[in-house]
């Protein structure tokens, strides 16, 4: 019995025993203690990819609010908009991650700004699944973005209305439009360069500034009836010699004669005795007789001999004549002489006494002498002559820098004027067409990039200098024939120079730019196309300043811009001395044979050549590859208002009519230009 209940046990001991020492069971086993392992290795493996999903996920998200915030931002502020910016990053955020997606838990999000940069913060729970057998139950992933306004290296050319109207206030406002622009001018700097200057922004107070790695510059072209830019360019770059509507002294020659060597005088006529004084009668013990009776004293001594008393005087009654190279003097002279008379005095004891006095007197001679004279020929002031004329206007220049001023002799009677230049420039050689479309090779003005020959006065500029301009006159009015008179005509000329240009610079420090600014008055005639040209030569890349505007100097490109504020429709004037003389007498943009006239908008042949010359400047500036930004301030004919759509990139035409919408224009124009970049 025993035996049988046995028999399982030691069966079962058997069969584990036998499955112990045969190897073949080994595989099992180690199957087995693999499945752990082997589990969390698996579901490691759909875990980090489930990361992998959630941060990539959760880092579009931040990028995508810090750009939308950043943009929304503009050229602002962070807390404007009560907040609007951080509200509009959030919305991104969320609209590119949902909360609890991948089966996330604990999503944080949140964005600041510092300097101008929106930085983003994110985080979120994942749990784990398979990799829970490994104790790992959950992973927290976090992700750091940032965006900012960052500009390309870019370049800024401000060209300036500051005619006369610019002083005008609009109706509705409380400041004139040319302080509107200055504090529209400064707002764009803010946003563009990041620097609080003192004007009251509406978007804000910036900080931070741009950084090193970008180069950003502005330049300026204040224009009106000129454009003061002379002194920015080297002296070799001008003329020597120019002619001016001015005018010559005239002189006459005349023949005088001067006496060094006086002709030997000879005494003429008889002489004279004058001015007598009789001294008083004294006794002379010298002088006594005896006598034995009183009537038979001697008669006194006989008056003395005249002694000279010095010398003869000088010559008086001087009287002298000429007749040709022969000059005739005569004159008088005076010598004292004095002698002595006598007088009976008394007679005592035999003895006959005597007096005696003395006696002075002047003894007059006359002479006449022949002097020969020596000749000189002078030149004696006559009047003037009024014309064109050649004037050495490189008496300015001093070696590679500028003079001020100099002299040149138009003053009263040919005395010399100081003449002063402020740096207003006429232009180089031009010629007149109704069309400038193509521009043609003998219009040099309109050239953006040749720099000029040395000693080829065409392709030279040259001082305007207001002071040499006398417009002459023929009697009923101005006329082109020379002419002499006695008359002082003066200038009947139309001056007006703005303020000193400025060349592409970095503006560092943001009281320079206030300063600069500040400095803009309004004054002169609108002259659209002078501003325009100089503002394509100033920003030009392959022009006269190539050397520092072609690349930065790391060698980098440079994206420009070129932004031309104008106030009204073009106005021009026959009296006025612009970059094209006085051009009433100088005609170079106009026929010759005919006197221009002039008007506003397209009224007057002096406006059809601004306009023609505007629309072919505006081509050559976009023909460039730079961006040609157009704003015109208050109401403007619908002609000008097309000439300046057509003027500027398509597209980038603006109209202000208050002070806050010429702010809000150039402040969008500056958003546009600060092209949004991710830093991360």
């Amino acid at each position: 019995m025993s035996d049988k209940k046995d028999r399982p046990a030691a069966a079962r001991h058997s069969f584990l025993g036998a499955l112990a020492r045969d190897i073949r069971g080994n595989t099992i086993a180690i199957v087995a203690a693999a499945l752990i392992p082997l589990a969390g290795l698996m579901g490691g493996g759909m875990d980090i990819s489930r990361m992998y999903i959630v941060k990539t996920r959760l880092q579009h998200a931040c990028d995508a609010g810090a750009l939308a915030g950043r943009k929304n931002m503009g050229g602002g502020t962070w807390t404007q908009s009560s907040g609007r910016p951080n509200t509009v990053a959030r919305q991104f955020f969320a609209a590119n991650f949902l909360d609890g997606a991948y089966g996330s838990t604990g999503l944080t999000y949140s964005f600041t700004e510092s300097a101008g940069k929106v930085s983003g913060t994110a985080s979120a729970t994942v749990p784990m699944t398979l990799m829970r057998v490994l104790g790992k139950t959950t992973e927290t992933l976090s992700v750091n973005c940032d965006a900012e306004m960052r500009l390309p290296n870019t370049d800024v050319m401000f060209v300036l209305d500051t005619t006369g109207s610019m002083g005008d206030t609009p109706y509705g406002d409380s400041m004139s439009k040319i302080d509107s622009l200055k504090i529209a001018v400064k707002c764009f700097y803010e946003i563009v360069a990041r620097l609080d200057t003192d004007a009251n922004c509406v978007t804000g107070t910036p900080s931070g500034g741009t950084g090193s790695q970008t180069q950003i510059r502005f330049g300026f072209v204040p224009y009106a009836t000129n454009v003061n830019v002379g002194k920015l360019l080297p002296t070799a770059w001008f003329a020597d010699s120019w002619n001016y509507q001015t005018r010559e002294a005239v002189y006459t020659p005349q023949t005088t004669y001067t006496f060094p060597n006086p002709g030997a005088p000879s005494q003429t006529g008889g002489t004279s005795k004058v001015d007598y004084s009789y001294g008083n009668w004294v006794s002379d013990p010298s002088e006594t007789q005896t006598a034995n009776k009183k009537k038979n004293c001697p008669n006194p001594p006989s008056d003395s001999s005249p002694v000279a008393n010095g010398s003869e005087g000088s010559p008086y009654n001087v009287n002298t004549s000429q007749s040709g190279s022969t000059q005739t003097v005569t004159y008088d002279t005076k010598q004292s002489y004095y002698y002595y008379q006598w007088q009976d005095e008394n007679y005592q004891n035999k003895t006959c006494y005597y007096e005696k006095r003395k006696v002075t007197y002047n003894l007059v001679r006359s002479y006449t002498r022949s002097d020969t004279g020596v000749a000189t020929t002078v030149q004696i002031f006559s009047g003037w002559h009024y014309a064109q004329l050649p004037v050495n206007v490189g008496l300015l220049k001093n070696g590679t820098s500028w003079n001020s001023s100099f002299q040149w002799p138009i003053n009263s009677n040919g005395t010399d004027k100081t003449i002063s230049w402020d740096g207003c420039v006429e232009e180089r050689e031009t010629v007149s067409q109704s069309s400038y479309a193509p521009i043609p090779s003998g219009a040099k003005d309109l050239d953006l990039d040749s720099v000029p020959t040395p000693g080829d006065v065409t392709t030279q500029w040259k001082p305007v200098l207001p002071g040499l301009i006398q417009t002459r006159n023929g009697g009923y009015g101005w006329t082109l024939n020379e002419s002499t008179s006695t008359n002082d005509y003066g200038s009947g000329a139309y001056y007006a120079c703005p303020v000193e240009a400025k060349k592409l610079q970095a503006w560092p420090t943001a009281s320079d730019f206030d300063d600069y600014v500040d400095q803009l008055t309004p004054e002169g005639n609108t002259y659209h196309d002078i501003g325009l040209i100089w503002g394509g030569r100033l920003l030009s890349p392959t022009g006269l300043f190539s050397s520092e505007n072609a690349l930065t100097p790391q060698g980098g490109e440079i994206e420009r811009h070129l932004i031309f504020m104008t106030d009204g429709d073009p106005c021009t004037g026959v009296t006025n001395y612009t970059a094209y003389g006085v051009q009433w007498f100088d005609r170079r943009t106009t026929p010759s044979g005919s006197a221009p006239t002039d008007g506003c908008t397209t009224n007057g042949t002096l406006t059809q050549q601004v306009n023609a010359r505007t629309d072919a400047i505006c081509a050559a500036i976009k023909n460039k590859n730079i961006t040609l930004w157009v704003i015109t301030f208050g109401s403007l004919a619908s002609s000008t208002v097309t000439r300046m759509t057509n003027c500027a990139t398509p597209g980038r035409y603006f109209n202000a009519t208050n002070a806050a919408t010429i702010q809000t224009t150039f402040a969008n124009i500056a958003n546009q230009i600060s092209q949004l970049r991710l830093t991360r």
